[in-house]
């Protein structure tokens, strides 16, 4: 996709429905559609919002663009080959980043087709003559993901394009931003819409599971919350997860084990089945990058094994002692074996590795098939929130409940009458080291204090090249000169 222009039409243009998780990860007919003779059947509406799932998968957003956030937030450097290795990161993280950088347009781009997909199930499904439950279903799997491709654009660029409907040849291809709060009205609605529509996880079955569900759809619409610091709606909708069911794993390790998808503590993931398909580098890949990527480089542990992502040493010093995430979520000098293998130190450039994604050989022989889901929302996060929230309101007793939930699973001690402010920073602190590596750690910075506690953090670890401005990212300059009705972010 060359332009805005082009994003806009791509979907009427050519129909690019895949299906998407376990069974409804399968590929359906990618030719001799169009919208005019498609949508009769209710297969036909299911194929259709498969497609509109698959952009979360490629590298534009969780299989490489989202977890890179992490290097810009701090816990880690990019690693790699060294060199000009992963530059559009390397800037992104130090702060210089320009209207041309890669990364930026990948983040960009990469929501659109989805809610253009998003717009075309929700314009033609309702006419279809199936099902009620299975079409309100699709119609709230629609509302979800488009709400989801929205909250990722906003909190990365601020006012976007607001796009509603399938665009045309003849349409106005070239629209301006809408502001923000107008994005977050939409977001808010399609959640809301979602969680009514949406079905129980229970409800689903086997070949289902890790479709959109009523849990996922109150939890994102927490986090939406969380972001425009509205507290007390925080602490209802986080309680309505918890009266669906959710709970933590025993073992934070489970959460990242293969054999263990969309578990209890799982709200949404995003689904891969360690097929190539194709090419490992084109968007009908089915295989997740994370332990290709990450693995310790030239260290035969996994396949693949590039080397991006090294935890930084100040991230591995805030680990409390006996916190037993750390053995879980990175590689260090001394760390328990990974499938027979001692880890050395020298297989990075700070000495450190991600290890939460990590996938054996015997689960994937070769770089292109790993199988590992990515975890968009969890339990944990859902009980953070809300301790979040519970704080804010003066009520820090209370916010001590679901905070010590998290704390007692990764075996630390319960933390008890601390101050607002110091509880503040003690739960800013939890998600850091509770969601590492998750696509989290710059959302909290950007969100908390508009931003100037994520500033001050960034500056107290030597990030000074951190100002307001890179708060959002630049419109890509390619997108400015396809759209003249774009504007640019301040300072830029």
């Amino acid at each position: 996709m060359k332009s805005v222009k082009n994003i806009f039409i791509v979907i009427i243009l050519s129909v690019l429905f895949t299906s998407c998780s376990q069974d409804f990860l399968e590929k359906a007919p990618l030719d001799t559609i169009n919208t005019d003779n498609y949508y009769q059947t209710a297969e036909d509406a299911i194929n259709a919002i498969n497609g509109a799932y698959q952009p979360l998968q490629w590298p534009k957003l969780y299989n490489m663009r989202m977890w890179t956030s992490d290097i810009m937030a701090g816990n880690s450097i990019v690693g790699a080959g060294g060199g000009d290795d992963g530059r559009e990161t390397q800037d992104m993280a130090n702060f210089v980043t320009t209207t041309d950088n890669p990364g930026v347009l990948d983040l960009f781009r990469g929501p659109f087709p989805g809610i253009l997909r998003c717009n075309v199930v929700l314009q033609k499904v309702p006419a279809i003559d199936m099902d009620e439950n299975l079409k309100n279903r699709i119609l709230g799997e629609a509302h979800f993901l488009r709400a989801h491709y929205y909250f990722i654009l906003v909190r990365y660029f601020g006012d976007v394009p607001l796009i509603t409907e399938p665009q045309v040849p003849g349409d106005d291809l070239r629209p301006a931003r809408t502001d923000k709060n107008k994005v977050y009205d939409l977001i808010i609605e399609d959640l809301t819409t979602a969680k009514e529509l949406l079905p129980v996880k229970s409800s689903y079955s086997s070949t289902d599971l890790g479709r959109a569900t009523k849990g996922a759809a109150t939890g994102l619409l927490a986090k939406v919350y969380l972001t425009l610091g509205e507290w007390d709606r925080v602490v209802t909708l986080t309680n309505e997860v918890t009266s669906l069911g959710y709970q933590l794993n025993d073992n934070y390790a489970d959460n990242f084990n293969v054999y263990n998808k969309n578990s209890v503590e799982s709200l949404f993931e995003v689904q891969y089945t360690g097929d190539a398909g194709e090419d490992f580098w084109s968007n009908e890949n089915q295989a997740s990058w994370q332990s290709t990527f990450q693995g310790p480089r030239n260290s035969e542990m996994v396949a693949g094994g590039w080397g991006w992502n090294q935890p930084t040493q100040e991230f591995i010093d805030s680990y409390e002692a006996g916190d037993k995430r750390k053995d879980v979520t990175v590689f260090y000098n001394g760390c328990p074996q990974f499938d027979g293998q001692d880890y050395d130190q020298d297989y990075s450039l700070t000495g450190f590795n991600l290890r939460k994604f990590l996938v054996t050989k015997e689960i994937a022989a070769t770089y292109d098939n790993s199988p590992m889901n990515f975890p968009v929302l969890r339990y944990a996060d859902v009980l953070l929130m809300k301790a979040e929230a519970l704080n804010n309101l003066n009520k820090t007793t209370e916010a001590e409940v679901p905070l010590n939930l998290v704390r007692v699973r990764a075996g630390l001690p319960a933390v008890t009458g601390k101050p607002q402010a110091q509880m503040k920073d003690i739960i800013l602190h939890e998600r850091r080291m509770e969601l590492a590596f998750e696509g989290q750690r710059w959302f909290d910075l950007v969100r908390v204090d508009n931003g100037q506690w994520g500033l001050n953090f960034l500056h107290s670890i030597g990030k000074l090249n951190a100002t307001e401005k890179y708060l959002l990212f630049p419109i890509p300059l390619k997108e400015i000169e396809a759209n003249p009705n774009l504007t640019q972010n301040p300072g830029y």
